[in-house]
């Protein structure tokens, strides 16, 4: 009885006042070391941009003319193929069409070629209709349509070229097939048509 009372201070000192020689040991393999501190103390990887190369058949813009852009796709072998854009927008500002345009060489039918994608909603009977500066507007069949819009294509004379060059705005009009009795009129700024065009002639030439 005498040693089991002179065991139990011993016990309870463990328990209460301090750890065991074999817990003061795996505390001291396991506390941090001086000076550090066990917050906040991991590098993250916080990522980088990625900067992925175009490949063949990829679109980028070259180069800007006011309110005209040279997008070109990545070829495989050779010169990148490049035309004129433009983005129509109706009154709201939402996009409604895409205007494309290009030189063609010399000695082609045409002085350039133009493409005008619009929305499949579009009644196609009624053409689509260009005018510069509110003069004679002409009209042009529409070729197909696909899950990106009905497409237009057509040849613009050196005349017209020219009437592109010297004029400020054209006017794009579709007919909604929702609304056959009504016509939609879109802006197409000439505002750089001139130096883009120059511009990509001369590349043409170079090719």
């Amino acid at each position: 009885m005498a040693l089991l009372g002179a065991a139990l201070p011993a016990v309870a000192q463990d328990a209460t006042g301090g750890a065991s020689g074999d817990e003061a040991a795996a505390t001291e393999d396991t506390a941090p070391a001086e000076g550090s501190t066990t917050n906040d103390t991991a590098e993250f990887d916080l990522g980088t941009p990625a900067t992925e190369e175009p490949g063949p058949g990829d679109a980028y813009v070259r180069d800007e003319f006011d309110d005209w852009q040279l997008r070109c796709l990545v070829a495989e072998e050779g010169p990148d193929p490049c035309q004129l854009y433009q983005l129509l927008r109706n009154e709201d500002d939402t996009p409604v069409a895409e205007f494309t345009a290009v030189p063609l060489p010399e000695g082609s039918e045409a002085a350039a070629g133009a493409v005008v994608i619009v929305p499949l909603e579009t009644q196609l009977t009624e053409r689509l209709t260009v005018a510069i500066d509110g003069g004679q507007a002409r009209q042009y069949e529409f070729d197909f349509c696909n899950m990106g819009g009905c497409v237009a294509r057509f040849g613009l004379t050196t005349d017209q070229v020219n009437a592109f060059k010297a004029g400020s705005a054209a006017t794009v009009s579709i007919v909604p097939a929702a609304a056959p009795d009504q016509r939609v009129n879109l802006n197409l700024s000439l505002a750089g048509f001139t130096a883009a065009f120059d511009y990509s002639e001369e590349d043409l030439a170079d090719q």
